[in-house]
């Protein structure tokens, strides 16, 4: 027998649905709705991440409205299925529905965060690359960073980062300040070691210059040749745990099963029993979440 709280919900339900089919400015109402939420999220939002939203959106890689509503019925859906089959309660499958779909932002920030992490690091990997290239021709540090600044091939944020390297480097007549800013704006390997490198031939002199950038341009190779092969581990990894964790979720539903409706109904009005069934989906989702977090995060890491 339903509880009152579960009639009042499918009520609202069926409200909502009735007067959103006989809606005549439905569209108008859900754009209305989005745009809001956007203007919360503009206000409120931190502002490295709108910087690497917009370039998620610059890129093509932004999930599109319908995505988003995909993965909200998706997600809303499945953590509902879930909540009720435990408790067969439809009050906690809204209150794990809702949950579940408060989690999204999150991981559109963890996604938003790796697609800008491999746009950067593919830049660097550019800048490192072609600068030891234009070296090669100009023997000059400063002249081959305006050589790559020139190029086309370097994109916001790091094109804009370059030119404050060539206008520190003239300012004051050397590359250290402007090798510490880099360095300190993109902290990885092939950038430090190269500059390093830069440093040494250009306060020391180098003999065998060529043959040092050679074995450089070598070093970067294979580094970045282990960086995306750790992404593709990394991806692979990714479409094994989602399975995994998605079966997890599901034992539960295999005990009832095996149980029985009745003999599982029973076990629900022991109140520890209930503790447990909610135990069971937090430590869950911190597992789902947890993965969700290493695959989206250090993307581009040495």
């Amino acid at each position: 027998m339903r509880t009152w709280p579960e009639l009042l919900i499918l009520l609202a339900l069926a409200i909502f649905v009735l007067v959103y089919r006989n809606s005549k400015n439905s569209k108008e109402a859900v754009k209305n709705i989005t745009d809001t939420i956007g203007g919360i999220y503009n206000k409120y939002a931190p502002y490295s991440f709108k910087v690497v939203r917009e370039k998620t959106k610059e890129l093509g890689q932004e999930y599109t409205t319908r995505q988003y509503i995909t993965q909200i019925v998706v997600m809303g859906g499945f953590a509902g299925l879930i909540g009720y089959f435990y408790f067969y309660s439809l009050v906690w499958a809204l209150v794990y529905g809702v949950a579940t779909i408060a989690f999204i932002p999150y991981l559109a920030y963890l996604r938003c965060q790796r697609v800008y992490s491999e746009f950067i690091f593919e830049q660097i990997q550019t800048y490192t690359t072609n600068v030891i290239m234009e070296f090669n021709t100009t023997q000059s540090f400063v002249k081959s960073l305006e050589g790559v600044r020139d190029s086309g091939i370097i994109e916001e944020p790091v094109l804009g980062d370059i030119k404050k390297m060539i206008d520190l480097s003239y300012q004051n007549g050397t590359i250290d300040e402007s090798i510490e800013y880099f360095n300190a704006k993109y902290p990885f390997y092939m950038v430090k070691n190269m500059h390093q490198l830069f440093l040494q031939i250009t306060k020391e002199g180098a003999k065998d210059a060529g043959e040092s950038l050679e074995n450089m341009s070598m070093d970067i190779d294979a580094l970045v040749e282990g960086v995306y092969r750790d992404q593709m581990d990394r991806k692979n990894f990714h479409k094994k745990f989602l399975t995994f964790a998605v079966v997890l979720f599901f034992l539960v539903v295999v005990v009832e099963f095996m149980l029985g409706e009745e003999n599982y109904i029973e076990l629900l009005n022991i109140w520890y029993v209930q503790i447990i069934l909610h135990l069971i989906i937090i430590i869950n989702v911190f597992f789902l979440i947890s993965g969700e977090k290493y695959y989206n995060e250090d993307v581009g890491a040495e």
